[in-house]
């Protein structure tokens, strides 16, 4: 019986296959491949730099239409029978706007296709990370959510961008190569989605008749509002969420934005981000044990100040290049310790990347109602996507501002901070809750 307990389920395999899935949108759309053959495309004209500087715009936007329609919507996906229509509908125009960023060459249209794309995907994330309630037993959250983004990084990250990084190389980097490189990411999405679309399903969910749907949809998400305001351990884990994984999604969303801006090598920049996939895959697994054994808020506590550490270093990068001629060295000099530094980067955020998502996303389905994860959910990714507008649009400022884009990333320690701030006011809740659970 105990190796039973051990083995995945066919739904929880399935639905650790969705991270397989969708995981290529966030490497190749999200931080590698796009960003570059964006900015290659921008480049070109001659008005580049106030353009690139509308891409950290263009995430925010696309984050806050998201944000505004997240609790609303995680209203509905509590209902019998709505949270997979919801998925699909949202995985569906994901891939089809993906589609649309492979064959468009203007760069207004590019962005479109992205910011839609981009909402797609988030939808669909939302109903993903909610289902998590549906497929498994709170005990075994922190392995099955870990597992799927060591999943993610394995399949969705490692294979398709390998992939994707020789036919590039084969082509010479040519226009073409990163069509394809964009175009096999609808593909992989749709295809790997098939598990989680025939086999998962909704278990927990509020009896609702359709004809009230709207009604109690709003009254809903007003309650869960209100619930979270005033259960403490849920209110403070949030609050830090929001400001942590803001800085988390803002490294992810810029990183090659930014090395781009500084001058470093595109295909430095991929193999650096590859790096950072497959160090990813063990240390999500590692992660989710370590989460278990010593605690999940410690070891997110430990990410947190590994990310701040990472923003130091890629602060380093930019400040070498920008001053390189007052700290006595060439340009030359200055692209090649950048370049080795942006590796550094990349592999320490391997370490955490994974590891901080999976425990946040486990653990707070273990603090919530799971008849009403959806809902809860919903307001989860309403503080994530609000403060996703935060951070590109932060790095876009500052950049502006002082002409720096080293000065752009600095900026983002600051969400860093704040949210180990929110854990440690948080701490004694957190802590309540655990000796709580333990009792029960």
């Amino acid at each position: 019986m105990k190796i039973k307990e051990k083995r995945f389920s066919k739904v929880e395999w399935s639905w650790i296959f969705y991270d397989w899935a969708n995981s290529i949108w966030s490497t190749n759309i999200d931080a590698a491949i796009w960003p570059i053959y964006f900015a290659v495309v921008v480049d070109r004209l001659a008005n580049a730099g106030q353009i690139n500087n509308i891409y950290g715009y263009a995430v925010s936007a696309a984050n806050f239409i998201v944000a505004i329609m997240a609790p609303f919507l995680g209203g509905i996906g509590d209902f019998k029978g709505m949270k997979k229509k919801l998925w699909k509908i949202f995985m569906l125009i994901g891939v089809a706007f993906t589609l649309v960023m492979a064959v468009f060459n203007q760069w207004q249209l590019m962005l479109i296709g992205f910011v839609v794309s981009r909402i797609g995907f988030s939808g669909s994330i939302l109903f993903y990370d909610s289902f998590l309630t549906d497929i498994t037993t709170p005990e075994r959250m922190e392995k099955v959510s870990s597992w799927g983004y060591a999943m993610g990084y394995i399949g969705g990250s490692t294979i398709p961008f390998i992939i994707s990084i020789v036919i590039m190389f084969l082509m010479d980097m040519s226009d073409l190569s990163y069509k394809i490189a964009i175009g096999i990411v609808p593909v992989w999405w749709l295809l790997f989605s098939i598990p989680f679309w025939k086999n998962v399903e909704q278990v927990h969910y509020v009896e609702t008749p359709p004809t009230e749907l709207l009604k109690a949809a709003v009254g809903n998400t007003v309650r869960t509002f209100k619930e979270i305001l005033s259960n403490k351990v849920v209110l403070f884990f949030i609050l830090a969420y929001f400001f942590y994984i803001d800085g988390v999604g803002t490294i992810i969303s810029m990183a090659t934005n930014y090395g781009s801006t500084l001058g470093l090598g595109t295909i430095g920049m991929i193999l650096a981000l590859l790096v950072t996939q497959i160090v990813a895959m063990p240390f999500s697994i590692f992660f989710g044990n370590w989460g278990k054994k010593y605690g999940a808020l410690k070891m997110i506590t430990i990410a947190v100040v590994v990310y701040t550490v990472i923003t130091i270093i890629g602060f380093g990068m930019g400040f070498i290049v920008d001053f390189h001629e007052m700290l006595g060295m060439s340009y030359d000099e200055a692209i090649g310790i950048s370049s080795v530094l942006f590796w550094v980067l990349a592999t320490l955020v391997g370490t955490v990347q994974g590891g901080i998502q999976a425990l946040s996303r486990s653990y707070f389905g273990q603090i919530i109602p799971p008849e009403r994860s959806n809902e809860y959910y919903g307001f989860l990714d309403i503080f994530g996507k609000f403060a996703a507008v935060i951070g590109p649009a932060l790095y876009a400022l500052v950049f502006g501002l002082s002409g720096k884009a080293s000065y752009g990333i600095l900026s983002v320690i600051i969400l860093f901070i704040l949210g180990l701030v929110f854990l440690k006011i948080g701490k004694p809740y957190f802590t309540e809750h655990e000796m709580k659970k333990a009792e029960s």
